[in-house]
C-alpha cells in the first residue's frame, strides 16, 4: 500500500478511536510502525497479526498497531447478534419486571439468546441437578 495511503487509513482509525478528544492510538505512529512491520504473508488478518506480535513479545515495539489490532479483533463482526441480545434482554426485564437478581437475568437472556441449545436440554437431568444441590434433607 502507498505510505499517503496509509497514512490516510491510519488517520481515519485514530479519529474512530477518539472519545471525548482523547485518541487511544496515535495514527502517524501506527503508519510508521506498519511500514516498519517484517515481511508477513498478503492475507493476514488481524487476529493473526495480533498473534504473530504477542508470539513475538512485539507489543511494546509496536504498541500503537497492538492497541488497533486488540480493538478490532474485539468488535462484533455482526452487529445484529449485539442487537438481538438487548432486544431479548428488554422483552425479558419488561416481563419479569425488576424483581430478579442480575444472576437470574443473565442467566434468562443467555437461555432465551441460545434457544436451541435450550430445546436441547433433559428437563428431568436439570431437575435432579437442582434437586441434588438444593437438598435440605438430612440423610441417615
Amino acid at each position: 500500500m502507498p505510505k499517503d495511503t496509509l497514512q490516510k487509513h491510519c488517520t481515519k482509525v485514530e479519529k474512530t478511536l477518539t472519545a471525548a478528544g482523547e485518541s487511544d492510538i496515535d495514527g502517524a505512529e501506527m503508519a510508521q510502525e506498519i511500514m516498519n512491520l517484517p515481511e508477513l504473508p498478503t492475507q493476514t488478518t488481524a487476529l493473526e497479526m495480533l498473534s504473530f506480535l504477542h508470539e513475538n513479545h512485539l507489543q511494546e515495539l509496536y504498541p500503537n498497531l497492538w492497541i488497533a489490532l486488540r480493538i478490532a479483533v474485539t468488535l462484533p463482526v455482526r452487529v445484529a447478534s449485539a442487537v438481538r441480545s438487548f432486544s431479548k434482554l428488554k422483552l425479558i426485564k419488561t416481563y419479569l419486571r425488576s424483581s430478579m437478581a442480575q444472576e437470574r437475568l443473565s442467566g434468562l437472556a443467555i437461555i432465551s439468546i441460545n434457544t436451541e441449545v435450550a430445546q436441547q436440554l433433559s428437563y428431568d437431568d436439570l431437575i435432579d441437578d437442582f434437586a441434588s444441590r438444593k437438598c435440605r434433607r438430612v440423610h441417615l
